[in-house]
């Protein structure tokens, strides 16, 4: 019970954040001026993911005060799923799946690495994280490197870390981190 309430309350927290973002108002009244999604556009090794954020909606969500931690997939990580199932999810009617896959990939806090490699020590090389779609994704350290594995024991490699924005942090990541499939 106590878990269902936790879960209830991190939707409804979700929803509250993305609609205030999704109205473009932010909740101070300030401008972010160079945001995730800034960064993310200025850089080429991004396009696939700014496209899918474009496609599920999400780009006036990350350029809202957050802060967020995004683990972002680089184009060499999108070219891992088939392409006819990237193409498939960038389509009108699978964009909920899609925001449900890129909220995934979003933690509602600024983790930098220093923040991260504290938690991993206090966790014993792992640490469990809430996403922004409210599902769990671990963070833990294995071979001398920090990974991400997703709901379906799958991994992805940390290979860059800090790419700081006014709303967040970018870490960067070798695959597409994926949730339970419903």
């Amino acid at each position: 019970m106590k878990k269902l309430k936790v879960i209830f309350t991190a939707i409804l927290s979700l929803i509250f954040v993305l609609s205030v973002f999704a109205q473009g108002e932010h909740p101070t009244n300030k401008t972010v001026s160079n945001t995730i999604v800034d960064v993310a556009v200025s850089n080429k090794d991004f396009s696939t993911l700014v496209t899918t954020l474009k496609a599920a909606d999400l780009v006036s969500a990350l350029q809202g005060n957050g802060p967020f931690t995004v683990f972002a997939p680089t184009n060499a990580a999108f070219s891992k799923i088939d392409s006819k199932v990237l193409s498939s999810l960038l389509e009108e009617g699978n964009k909920t799946k899609l925001a449900n896959i890129l909220t995934y990939h979003v933690i509602a806090n600024k983790l930098v690495a220093t923040d991260v490699i504290s938690a991993l020590d206090k966790g014993n090389g792992s640490v469990v994280l809430t996403a922004l779609n409210g599902e769990a994704i671990t963070v833990m350290q294995k071979d001398e490197k920090i990974w991400l594995r997703d709901s379906n024991d799958n991994y992805s490699e940390i290979t860059a870390t800090d790419i700081m924005a006014d709303n967040g942090v970018i870490h960067v990541i070798s695959s597409v981190v994926m949730p339970n499939s419903d």
